[in-house]
Order: structure tokens, then C-alpha cells, then sequence
């Protein structure tokens, strides 16, 4: 079994990266769908053309492996590549083991992104397709799938989903000005690239001031059509503030509505919000003092919510604010990837500020390690992930 990057020529190496990049575009279109299972995609190449491609849908559909050489019957492919961005699996489970299949067709070669995070699992696929006498090539393109995979291996590590906190803010850090305006800061490029990032979570989530003030609809612009799992959307409600009557409630999609909220809540409210369809799930208090509350409601416990959401098999969230809610993910440090859009405009004083509920001090606060910068019309993303060297 050989670890990329191998004594390999640089332009077998080009083609396998070149082939696994093609799988990785694949097992994209799986995400947000796929729940608790990863997005994986498959490419059989042969003679250096593409065979067939595929990717894994749904939980308890075909893995990606498995659908390609299916699609592939009838095929010759002794001497075909296969490209997969997951280590194969080799147990039974609600569908029977990839390594098995591809010891069938004849496949001799077989190329990996990463290995499965699962210690229960970890090379076991490899070692088998080996000793059956499978030439296995791990770690082709390994940082772009561990990048797609990050969700996946936090919920099979932790029992908890990934945190994507997406924000849009002013250069001086307002997310609405002295009125409570904030439609819209971003341009529609950046609108756009939301838009997606919707499409690959599990659950979209904000907190109650949100709804009350722009009532989004939070959904997808499109749901998957090969049988993956919709969008979710959830609010954080712990008094019971957010009417009955807000679009995620009554848009005809409230099963795809979780209500977060604490026994603060009148149990009216819950009753009401039940019988629009939603789903209420009633959590904790967050420990807090009373003197940090200053006589607000005491907020939903944010360790619980995200516990409930492993238990569930949510792998992503995507939390769109708003402040209160924004600093609370981050003060708990329950905060995996920080998404900022940056517009070119100044809101000044009184506007609303980004992360303004928590007041942080500079030898402890919380500290990101900038991945990347991209341009989006106007506007400028900043992806940041979490600094735990401090």
C-alpha cells in the first residue's frame, strides 16, 4: 500500500489528482443530504477516460463505490482505476461492504483521498483490498477531502456537528445600522454564495431576534432530487418571543422547523408552535449569573442543542445570527469555522455590532487563524477557523 505522494511520475501523479478532484466534485453533491452518513463520490476511469461516475445520495442508498460499479455492470474493468474520496468500507451495515463489491469487478487499483476517521474502521478497507492483491494509493487530494469531510469525522469523533457561523457585517462591524436596518449590507454576489452554503448544511439556524426582525424563510432554493434529506431550519426561542404566525411556521414547510426553547416558555406557546407542524424541543437553561443575564430571558443552553443534533445525526449547522446568538456560539467556543462577508460600507454609531453580547478580554479572547480571502462582488469572505494554540 503506498501513501501519496509515492516514487510515482509526476504526471501519474497530475492524472490521479486530476481523476480525484473529479470525485470530490461528485461527493459534493451529496452534501447537506446525506445524514449520518459522509458525502462520498467515486470515479472509474479506464484507458484514461471516465468510466462512470457517482456519488453517495442518501443514508441507505448505494455508497459511491457501490453505484458506480453498478452503473458500470457488464463492463471489463481489470484494468480500470477506481477513485474514491473515503477510505471503502468493508462492514455490513444498512448496506453491504464496498470492499466487496470491488474485488468483484476486477478493479486492480485502487486510489483513496483519506481513511475512515472511525477507529473501528480505520484501514481496515485498505488492508483487505491489499491483501486481496489491489494496488491501494491513499492520500490523493487529501487536504480538499478532509476539508469536505470535517463534518463527517466531528460527528463520528464528538457526537456533534460541525459549526459554521456565517455573518455579514460593515467594515466597522455592524450587521444593521442605528435603526435596525440590515437588508442589505452584502451585495447579491455574496447572497448568492449563502444561498449555497444553505444547500450543504443540515440545518440552518438563528436565533429568535432574527425571525422577529427580517422573518426569513431559511429554507434551501432547491431540495436534492435523488432522494437525499431536505434542509432543516431551526430557531432559538427560549421565552417563547417568535409568533406562531413567522414564515418558518406556516410557509408549508414547518416539518422542516425545529423551536429550541427552555420551560421559560409558556406552554401555549409550545402547544401553538406544535400544532403548525414544527418540531419544539425543549433543552436546558445555559448557566449563566443573573448578573449576565441583566434581567433577560436566560438563553437555551447551546452544549445541550448541539448534543441533541449529534444524537440526530445532524453533520452540519449553519448558524446566520444574529449578534446575541452569534456571541454565544462563540463564547462557548462551540465555533468550528467563522464565515464573515465584509462589505464596503460604514454604519457608524449606534449600529448593531457583530459580536456585541459578550464582552471578551484581549489576553483571552477567542482567536481565529485566517484560512482564506475571496472576493465576492463588492464584498470580501474571510474564513477563519478556530486558534486553539492560543
Amino acid at each position: 500500500m503506498q501513501t501519496y505522494p509515492d516514487i510515482r511520475s509526476k504526471r501519474a501523479r497530475y492524472e490521479d489528482e486530476y481523476w480525484m478532484r473529479m470525485a470530490l466534485d461528485e461527493a459534493r453533491r451529496g452534501e447537506g443530504g446525506t445524514r449520518p452518513n459522509p458525502p462520498v463520490g467515486c470515479v472509474i476511469v479506464k484507458d484514461g477516460v471516465p468510466v462512470v461516475s457517482a456519488y453517495h445520495a442518501f443514508a441507505g442508498g448505494a455508497h459511491a463505490e457501490a453505484a458506480a460499479l453498478e452503473a458500470a455492470v457488464g463492463l471489463d474493468l481489470r484494468d480500470a482505476t477506481l477513485y474514491v474520496t473515503l477510505e471503502p468500507c468493508s462492514t455490513h451495515g444498512r448496506t453491504p461492504p464496498c470492499t466487496e463489491a470491488i474485488l468483484r469487478s476486477g478493479i486492480r487499483r485502487v486510489v483513496a483521498a483519506c481513511d475512515d476517521a472511525n477507529p473501528a474502521h480505520a484501514g481496515r478497507g485498505f488492508n483487505q483490498l491489499w491483501e486481496a492483491g489491489v494496488e491501494v494509493v491513499t492520500g490523493v487530494c487529501r487536504s480538499e477531502a478532509l476539508e469536505l469531510l470535517a463534518p463527517f469525522f466531528k460527528f463520528v469523533n464528538k457526537a456533534r456537528p460541525y459549526v459554521t457561523l456565517k455573518m455579514a457585517q460593515s467594515l466597522d462591524g455592524g450587521i444593521a445600522d442605528h435603526a435596525g436596518q440590515s437588508k442589505w449590507i452584502t451585495c447579491p454576489e455574496s447572497r448568492e454564495q449563502v444561498r449555497a452554503l444553505r444547500r450543504k448544511a443540515d440545518i440552518v439556524i438563528v436565533g429568535a431576534g432574527t425571525v422577529v426582525a427580517d422573518d426569513p424563510s431559511l429554507l434551501r432554493d432547491a431540495e436534492p432530487i435523488d432522494g437525499g434529506l431536505p434542509g432543516m431550519r431551526g430557531v432559538v426561542d427560549s421565552s417563547g418571543s417568535v409568533s406562531p404566525s413567522a414564515k418558518i411556521f406556516t410557509d408549508g414547510h414547518a416539518a422542516q422547523t425545529l423551536y429550541f426553547t427552555t420551560e421559560a416558555c409558556p406552554e401555549t406557546r409550545r402547544r401553538q408552535v406544535a400544532d403548525t407542524g414544527a418540531r419544539v424541543v425543549l433543552l436546558p437553561f445555559e448557566p449563566v449569573s443573573e448578573a449576565e443575564t441583566e434581567g433577560a430571558a436566560r438563553p437555551v443552553a447551546l452544549d445541550a442543542l448541539l448534543d441533541f443534533l449529534g444524537a440526530e445525526g445532524y453533520l452540519r449547522v449553519l448558524c446566520e445570527g444574529g449578534a446575541k446568538l452569534a456571541s454565544s456560539f462563540v463564547n462557548g467556543d462551540l465555533v468550528d469555522e467563522l464565515l464573515l462577508f465584509l462589505a464596503p460600507i460604514v454604519l457608524g454609531r449606534d449600529s448593531r455590532r457583530v459580536f456585541g453580547a459578550h464582552p471578551f478580554d484581549l489576553p483571552t479572547a477567542p482567536r481565529y487563524r485566517i484560512e482564506s480571502t475571496v472576493r465576492y462582488g463588492d464584498d470580501v469572505l474571510i474564513r477563519a477557523l478556530r486558534n486553539h494554540g492560543g
